[in-house]
């Protein structure tokens, strides 16, 4: 039977960081992922904002280009809100390139990638694989997405609230539109979130997202009437692919460790309960579960793993949770119209300023030095 100290189960962006981390830690480090391709099953848009091009070495020919616009519609779609940066703000990543990417990087780490082979459960450090022999693991390492299996046998904290979202991807001619970030603010279609229209280049992203229960004529449909006539939409030039899930909401989750295992990226709720948007916390919180797993497997002192405290990271989150109870109250067009009304404002438009260029989308994530052990 092999034994590995650690498993990782999800090779998405978080879960193959941190498994680099660890391999890159001397540890025997194996990762498993239910889809046999990187590039199936997406449920990211690949918005890279700019706090994450900073702070992490990011591949530049795998994203695309600089955006500094951000046009806010009212479900009129008269009279957007155009918001400009002094800097570029956001850009968009080809997500299949960059999972293949982090993948690379956790094997030349010398982490074990292995694909089609699904979790189907842990007991007593026994890690029960459909698809594969069982592993004996010494710890367990939950990257597999915000409905986690992995935290519900570690006996950790679940998401609970959850908005949903889908997209349409394709490819489009070159130059057909400037790049920019187009957000519909239409209960209508995206009931306590959003419709979105943005592009890297060479793909257009479409979607929407919101609360299921307020969805009564069901996600895929909005999607399609949304895309008809989405603002800054240019028409597809090729395949159209469709993506979707659960996105959580509730901000970091609490117990996110145990002497068995600990959780990252979506499993740990590291989603901005505010834009929703996954990708700058889930590298941050990746770097902090890998030092602290790597001080515990090397120490066996339990104390480190409250380092990783997701009470901690929720305190910083209590502003943006209650203007995210605020945008879940935003459920008639009348409202949303209202709503744009105030963001028309100086003060407004200073707020909504701070929320899309600012840095507090998620707190910082403090690494301390973790004892090396013997």
């Amino acid at each position: 039977m092999r034994r590995v100290d650690v498993l990782v189960v999800g090779a998405g962006l978080a879960g193959l960081r941190t498994a680099g981390l660890l391999a890159g830690r001397g540890l025997d480090v194996m990762v498993v992922d239910r889809r046999r391709s990187l590039s199936a099953g997406i449920r990211t848009t690949g918005i890279f904002v700019r706090r994450t091009l900073d702070d992490f070495d990011l591949p530049d020919h795998l994203l695309g280009p600089g955006i500094r616009d951000v046009l806010l519609y009212p479900p009129s779609r008269r009279a957007p809100i155009r918001l400009t940066s002094d800097r570029v703000e956001y850009r968009v990543a080809d997500m299949a390139a960059v999972y293949r990417h982090a993948r690379r990087e956790a094997e030349s780490a010398g982490a074990q990638v292995v694909l089609g082979v699904r979790y189907a459960g842990a007991a007593a450090g026994l890690v029960r694989l459909a698809g594969a022999e069982p592993v004996t693991a010494r710890f367990i390492v939950g990257a597999d997405g915000a409905r986690s299996r992995v935290a519900r046998d570690l006996g950790l904290d679940l998401n609970r609230r959850f908005i949903v979202g889908a997209e349409l991807v394709h490819p489009i001619a070159p130059g057909t539109t400037t790049p920019a970030f187009h957000c519909v603010l239409d209960p209508r279609i995206a009931p306590g979130y959003l419709g979105w229209a943005v592009d890297d280049g060479r793909h257009a992203h479409v979607g929407v997202a919101g609360y299921p229960g307020a969805m009564r004529s069901g996600l895929r449909h909005l999607l399609d009437i949304f895309a008809t006539d989405a603002p800054g939409h240019a028409p597809p030039a090729g395949p159209v692919e469709r993506r979707g899930g659960p996105i959580p909401v509730g901000g970091v989750l609490r117990r996110l460790a145990c002497p068995a295992g600990l959780l990252v990226g979506d499993a740990a709720g590291a989603v901005s309960p505010l834009t929703a948007g996954g990708l700058d916390p889930c590298l941050r919180m990746s770097d902090l579960a890998a030092a602290v797993t790597a001080g515990y497997l090397r120490t066996g002192d339990r104390s480190l793993l409250d380092r990783y405290d997701g009470n901690a990271l929720r305190a910083r989150f209590r502003g943006r949770l209650l203007l995210r109870r605020a945008f879940a109250g935003i459920r008639s067009p009348a409202a949303a119209e209202a709503a744009i009304t105030v963001l028309r404002s100086r003060a407004g438009r200073a707020l909504a300023a701070r929320v899309l260029f600012g840095d507090g989308s998620f707190p910082d994530v403090p690494i301390e030095p973790v004892p090396s052990g013997t």
